[in-house]
C-alpha cells in the first residue's frame, strides 16, 4: 500500500523495509507497527523530553474542535495549493496532529505520509484512516529517503528548510500555514491583561527554496461555549492563561472570532 513512500532508518539511515509488523533496516534495526497502525520512528536521543509534542488532552481539543469545520477554509487553501503546484503525489504532513488536515490531503488523490513528534497524536491519527502512512518522527529528523517526496505540508508547526529541501525531489513544493499577526486576537483579549499588537511572517526559507506564492487570508467564524474551550484547549494559551482569567470565559455564550494565517508556498531549486 505504502511501496512509493521511502522510508529510512532514524538510528543509521538506511532504507527501511516492511518485514509483516515491522519496518527493518539492513543493519536490523527494527521498528514494530504499532496494533493501531503506526511506526515509531523517534528514537530517545532525539527526544528533548519522555512526551515530547502536544499532549493527549490538546489533541483531544484538536480533534473535537476542527470536526466542527471551523478550520475547512485552511483546508482547502492547502489543498487548492498542493494540486496547484505540486509536481506528484507524494506528500508529507509534518507536523501532523491527530490528522485533520492529513486525511483531508489524501482525500484529494495524494498518497500520504504523517508525522509528529507526539506519539499519541499518531495513534489518534490511525483511527482516521489506514491508507495514510502515520509515523512518530519530528520535523529536524524526517523519517524519509533523500529527494523521495513531491510536498511536504507544514500546517502550524515547524519549518525546518534544511531537511525539507532534503526529503524534496527537485522542482518539489512545501505548503506552508503560519498564524497571522491578527489570528484569534478576540480570544486574547478575553484571556489576557493586555495584548500587543503583533507583525507575523513567515520565516527565512533559505537559498534551497525560491518563494512561489505568499498570501495573507482570513474569514471569521463563530462558536459557542464548548468550541471556545476546545479551541483554547488545543493552542499554546492554554498553558499560558493565568488562573484570575480563566473565569473570563464562563459567561461566554457564543463569541465570534477571526482566523488570520499566512499560506506561503515554497519551491526547491
Amino acid at each position: 500500500m505504502f511501496e512509493e513512500i521511502r522510508l529510512i532508518c532514524p538510528v543509521c539511515g538506511a532504507a527501511l523495509n516492511r518485514e509483516e509488523k515491522s519496518y527493518v533496516c539492513v543493519n536490523r534495526h527494527s521498528f514494530d507497527i504499532a496494533r493501531q497502525g503506526y511506526v515509531n520512528l523517534l528514537p530517545v536521543q532525539n527526544k528533548h523530553s519522555l512526551t515530547p509534542g502536544d499532549t493527549k488532552a490538546m489533541l483531544m481539543s484538536r480533534r473535537a474542535f476542527l470536526e466542527r469545520g471551523f478550520y475547512m477554509p485552511i483546508c482547502r487553501s492547502v489543498c487548492e495549493r498542493l494540486k496547484k503546484y505540486s509536481p506528484g503525489k507524494i506528500v508529507l504532513d509534518a507536523g501532523c496532529g491527530e490528522g485533520y488536515y492529513t486525511e483531508k490531503i489524501h482525500n484529494e488523490g495524494f498518497s500520504v505520509i504523517g508525522a509528529d513528534i507526539a506519539k499519541e497524536a499518531a495513534r489518534m491519527a490511525c483511527s482516521r484512516s489506514r491508507d495514510i502512512l502515520w509515523t512518530v518522527a519530528t520535523a529536524a529528523h524526517l523519517p524519509v529517503a533523500d529527494e523521495s517526496i513531491d510536498a511536504a505540508a507544514a500546517v502550524f508547526s515547524l519549518f525546518v528548510n534544511g531537511e525539507y529541501a532534503r526529503v524534496l525531489k527537485s522542482g518539489g513544493i512545501v505548503t506552508e500555514v503560519t498564524a497571522g499577526s491578527k489570528h484569534l486576537t478576540e480570544l486574547k483579549e478575553l484571556i489576557y491583561s493586555q495584548v500587543f499588537e503583533q507583525n507575523k511572517s513567515p520565516s527565512p526559507c533559505g537559498e534551497e527554496f525560491e518563494l512561489l506564492e505568499c498570501a495573507n487570508e482570513s474569514f471569521v467564524f463563530e462558536t459557542d461555549h464548548e468550541g471556545l474551550i476546545e479551541l483554547l484547549g488545543m493552542t499554546p494559551h492554554v498553558h499560558r492563561i493565568k488562573k484570575e482569567n480563566e473565569h473570563a470565559l464562563d459567561n461566554v455564550e457564543n463569541i465570534t472570532l477571526t482566523a488570520d494565517y499566512i499560506i506561503r508556498v515554497l519551491r526547491k531549486r
